[in-house]
């Protein structure tokens, strides 16, 4: 906001009220925070100027001038901290182990700073949710696995003497008419941070588009949470949409956020609901911003894990901007076994609540778990591009206790590897020479396996599924594996990734643009428009 200073002539003692003023306010509200302070000194030292001033400072001054004090603009947005994946030395590291990631909301989130002419911060770019934003042309799955694996190699675009190596996962499409019933509990934040036009009535908009689509077999209940969590819908048949539509166009934003009960009583009335062979479901719609009552993540996420494993799942909706709490929600739905979307606009929410309505809420695989072998003969070193907080331990992929990603009915799911040829002289780190053991390999022309391990959303115990990549099979690249090792290298770029290598915005763009009419809905031409703005902000 602005203060304008009427005349600039203002006698000198004016001027030293309102310094004055401003240190009070300074003192009295911020401890002694020097930005305050720096503003008034400022102010005085240009009092003569007759400019206008961006006020920054959040107190009243009722002297007789004409002067528009404004607020503070707090930004306590928060993400996890990624260090990138670095090259693994394969004699010594053979094996790579993660989970699945089929979240979204990296991307939209990237955009949405794109879009205000900002770059994100570093931590809010996850590549592999940028890549999983797409959908490939992988074929469908057949026969009792509820997907297929798809592999590909050929030639790094930023490191020509390296290859890229894809892994691709295409869940089972299922129409709307073959969804099971479902059992929602909308779990909606009406505190006051949620006063604003990207937040509580975006959030409206967003979930009448998923109203419209249910039907009598499903059930909706509505909980909200604000200084206390409360019920506002029963659970009501999809059909009643007025009825469904009267509880949630009525709510307004305020108070504080008790974000834990609200949690708590979505999860019961999930519970009282319950359809044996049906979708349950608890969604929440935040801006991730818990600041009353138990808090704590752990204690929520212990939660959560407890309430999945009696099956009912959890989604996260994220909204807004300011004090976005991107962390906490990737990691609730996480444990949740659940599935993390960022809701920037209305059309991002048709993507995620319409579009891709059957991938959102219903749930084909859970503890989808990725093991790479690769062959040290014929692979120096590797990196995993992306799913830095995915990794897992190459103990776990055979243990069923431990928690994996979730892949939903049409879901896709990308992973790209760099890989580095024997023989090359592209330098990685290196351990040295082991003195109590020596490695023999075998003569064999595979690359690597790759083994999938996945259990129905209601079993207990995995099942695996491998597939060989062999050095006859690195060749020419597919539209597939182009279009993804392009999404990655632009979030190297926005990472200012040190494994950049050669890439640019520009290369970014020619291949984006040759593939930008490859889907429907328009999500490739975005992708066109959101590089060319990040190449004129960098």
């Amino acid at each position: 906001m602005k203060m304008n200073i009427i005349s600039k002539n203002t006698s000198n003692v004016v001027w030293i009220i309102v310094a004055f003023f401003l240190m009070a306010g300074l003192l009295s509200s911020c401890g002694g925070e020097s930005s305050t302070a720096d503003y008034a000194n400022s102010l005085m030292l240009n009092k003569n100027s007759g400019a206008e001033y961006s006020g920054t400072v959040g107190i009243q001054y009722d002297g007789g001038m004409d002067i528009d004090i404004g607020q503070i603009e707090h930004n306590t947005e928060d993400y996890n901290v990624i260090n990138e994946n670095i090259f693994l030395d394969t004699n010594n590291n053979p094996l790579s182990t993660f989970s699945v990631d089929v979240d979204t909301a990296s991307y939209s989130n990237i955009r949405r700073f794109l879009n205000s002419s900002r770059k994100p911060p570093i931590d809010a770019v996850r590549i592999e949710e940028m890549i999983n934003y797409f959908t490939y042309d992988y074929p469908d799955a057949d026969g009792d696995d509820p997907f297929s694996i798809t592999t590909e190699i050929g030639q790094c675009p930023w490191n020509p003497e390296n290859n890229l190596m894809l892994v691709g996962l295409q869940a089972k499409k299922l129409s709307t008419e073959e969804l099971p019933p479902s059992n929602l509990v909308f779990l909606l934040d009406v505190s006051g941070s949620m006063n604003e036009p990207n937040k509580l009535p975006l959030l409206k908009s967003a979930f009448k588009l998923l109203i419209d689509e249910l039907d009598e077999d499903d059930r909706v209940s509505i909980v909200v949470y604000a200084g206390a969590a409360g019920r506002v819908l029963d659970s009501t048949p999809g059909n009643e949409k007025d009825k469904i539509l009267d509880a949630l166009m009525g709510l307004e934003a305020g108070g504080s956020t008790a974000g834990a009960e609200g949690i708590k009583l979505a999860y019961n009335i999930a519970k009282e609901n319950f359809i044996e062979s049906g979708n349950n479901r608890v969604i929440l719609a935040t801006d991730g911003d818990f600041n009353v009552g138990v808090s704590s993540e752990a204690e929520l996420v212990r939660l959560i894990e407890k309430k999945r494993d009696e099956g009912v799942f959890l989604t996260v909706l994220g909204f807004g901007t300011g004090n976005y709490k991107d962390s906490k929600m990737e990691s609730l739905a996480d444990k949740g076994n659940g599935n993390y979307a960022y809701i920037d606009n209305i059309n991002e929410a048709r993507k995620v609540l319409v579009n891709e309505m059957g991938a959102t809420l219903n749930t084909v695989a859970k503890d989808v778990k990725i093991q790479v072998e690769f062959n040290p003969a014929k692979v120096k070193a590797y990196r995993l591009i992306g799913y830095e907080n995915r990794l897992l331990r190459d103990e776990d992929f055979n243990d069923d206790t431990v928690d994996a990603g979730e892949i939903g009915a049409g879901h896709s799911v990308t992973a790209i590897y760099e890989v580095v040829p024997v023989g090359s002289e592209f330098e990685v780190p290196t351990v040295d020479e082991l003195k109590y053991q020596k490695s023999q390999l075998v003569d064999s022309n595979e690359i690597s396996t790759v083994k999938v391990r996945y259990k129905n959303p209601k079993s207990i115990t995995s099942k695996l599924l491998s597939k060989t990549v062999l050095e006859e099979d690195v060749g020419k690249t597919s539209e597939n594996l182009n279009f993804a090792a392009a999404v990655a290298e632009f979030g190297m770029l926005l990472r200012e990734s040190k494994y950049k290598g050669n890439s640019s915005y520009d290369h970014v763009l020619q291949v984006a643009k040759q593939y930008a009419d490859s889907d429907d809905e328009g999500y490739r031409n975005e992708f066109v428009e959101l590089i060319e703005k990040a190449k004129s902000i960098d």
